[in-house]
């Protein structure tokens, strides 16, 4: 199923050529254009970051359906996603913006389409930085508790996701360049990472389950008695580690060849993240030694408690290491995403203090006020894992609930546009309507299944508040509306047609 390439208002291709289309897409160029086809599709794999979600909620999946879920669940997520990544890689290649999907569906859908996507978008881009962030914390305290016996308390491990929100802020700071650097080594560091810890827990353990335990055991701690309802929001492990490739979208402005390079960089940073993710669950779940030990773990962390049990204390803390330094890679990546989003969002006038948070530094061409933005609303989402041990599972929630709706609505109004809108260099050909009609049907399903309680009974501990925030965020967005309506707007036609272009420029410091 590989795009055929047709000419295009975008098949150009060359770097000036690439400024020129943004310019027609109505923007001025003022971030630096830094960034290769290898890091684009690098910023996508480290913001997926296998060693990030799936660690992350492993535990998640051993409650909710087990083994045959998580390995299951994770193959037939990765095909769905897989189309959704095909269809918005192809409105991508059309609509090369930092701004990314709202963009996307105000060109095709109008307005107020563009306006409701881009809040989804942003609520999703910021609660997965809360989420990857505080999940690198719960991580690090594992460590720390193996290590020196640290007690990884709440608001330790708080002080601990805030120092981390610090370092990404600083990082993102010094440029787009540093990003890509760091992305690319965030590649190599992943996929040597899960060759390391499979390859050590299938050599050094003496036991492991059989293969009828890892792909047909189910498992049901929820307290929820129908196993299929367990099952379907058990695939919550898959989905929220199968978000965040619209980072390769967001960082188009600052990538050369965009047209090309942002739609193949979601695509491969799906189809990589599916096969390199799948040998990840299955090497951590033939390893495991003691069920309910891993399930119940004093470390908090069940990956952490299948290293020390097949590896001994020493093995354990060296890969502990390994999977916190590829976190760390995945919140720097998500940062770079979420202030993107946030400096085109203000370009266009959407958010509460535009003017502020389009700002651009002269010196390295970085939205700064954006990327401080980003990391203080993550910290905030992240507060309430002070007071509730499921509210990290909350967080993680409003992050698919927000981003993965957004992914469909360009795709939607693509298909409904029909022969109206014009293809970029990179698109499906005649796959373009069916893999876009599975793509919005899988996300339909998903938004609905994400809002469901996740355990029983539900108490106000155990809600899923991911519904609350979608509710939060389209009723803000919709008041928002009436206050900011007539300061939003993408421009219409080429550069500067409907814009103060003086007082864009003001933006730059």
């Amino acid at each position: 199923m590989s795009p055929t390439p047709e000419p295009s208002a975008a098949a150009g291709l060359p770097q000036q050529d690439e400024e020129r289309r943004l310019r027609e897409l109505g923007y001025r160029p003022v971030l630096a254009r830094r960034m290769g086809g290898f890091g684009n599709f690098a910023i996508s794999f480290s913001v997926i970051s296998i060693l990030s979600g799936c660690m992350t909620l492993y535990g998640f999946g051993l409650n909710t359906g087990g083994p045959a879920v998580m390995l299951w669940g994770w193959a037939g997520v990765g095909l769905f996603v897989l189309c959704v990544g095909l269809a918005l890689a192809e409105v991508t290649s059309a609509y090369p913006t930092s701004g990314a999907l709202y963009y996307m569906a105000d060109r095709l859908g109008g307005r107020r389409w563009g306006w409701y996507t881009g809040w989804l978008n942003l609520l999703g881009l910021l609660g997965a930085i809360a989420g990857i962030d505080y999940g690198a914390a719960l991580f690090t305290g594992a460590f720390a508790q193996l290590q020196w016996g640290f007690t990884p308390t709440p608001d330790r491990t708080m002080l601990i996701f805030c120092a981390i929100l610090l370092l990404h802020a600083v990082l993102n700071l010094f440029g787009v360049r540093v990003v890509s650097l760091l992305n690319s080594v965030s590649v190599w560091w992943h996929l040597a990472g899960v060759a390391l810890i499979v390859g050590a827990l299938a050599i050094v353990p003496d036991h492991h389950r059989s293969p009828s335990f890892v792909f047909t055991t189910f498992v049901n701690e929820t307290g929820w008695s129908n196993h299929w309802y367990v099952a379907a929001i058990g695939l919550l492990l898959a989905q929220y580690t199968f978000s965040g490739y619209d980072a390769s979208a967001h960082l188009s402005e600052e990538t050369s060849r965009a047209s090309v390079s942002a739609a193949k960089g979601i695509v491969r940073a799906i189809w990589v993240s599916w096969l390199a993710g799948f040998v990840l669950l299955a090497g951590l779940t033939f390893a495991i030694q003691d069920y309910d030990a891993t399930r119940t773990t004093a470390t908090g962390v069940p990956p952490a408690q299948i290293l020390l049990d097949g590896l001994g204390a020493g093995g354990a803390k060296a890969l502990l290491l390994v999977v916190i330094a590829a976190q760390l890679f995945c919140g720097n990546a998500e940062v770079a995403a979420a202030s993107r989003m946030v400096f085109a969002f203000s370009r266009d006038g959407a958010l509460p203090g535009s003017r502020l948070w389009r700002t651009v530094s002269r010196r390295t061409q970085t939205p700064v006020a954006a990327v401080w933005l980003s990391v203080g609303v993550a910290g905030v989402l992240a507060l309430p894992s002070l007071y509730s041990a499921t509210a990290y599972n909350a967080v993680t929630a409003i992050n698919v609930i927000g981003i993965t709706p957004a992914y469909a609505i360009p795709v939607l109004l693509r298909l409904r546009a029909g022969d109206r809108f014009r293809p970029g260099p990179w698109h499906l050909g005649r796959w373009s309507r069916p893999v876009g009609w599975v793509a919005v049907v899988w996300v339909a399903c998903v938004t609905v299944l994400f809002c469901l309680p996740q355990s029983s009974p539900v108490t106000v501990d155990t809600m899923n508040y991911a519904a609350v925030a979608l509710a939060a965020v389209l009723l803000l967005a919709s008041v928002w509306w009436y206050v900011a309506r007539r300061s939003y707007g993408t421009p219409t036609a080429a550069y500067g047609s409907d814009r103060d272009q003086a007082e864009l420029a003001e933006g730059i410091i």
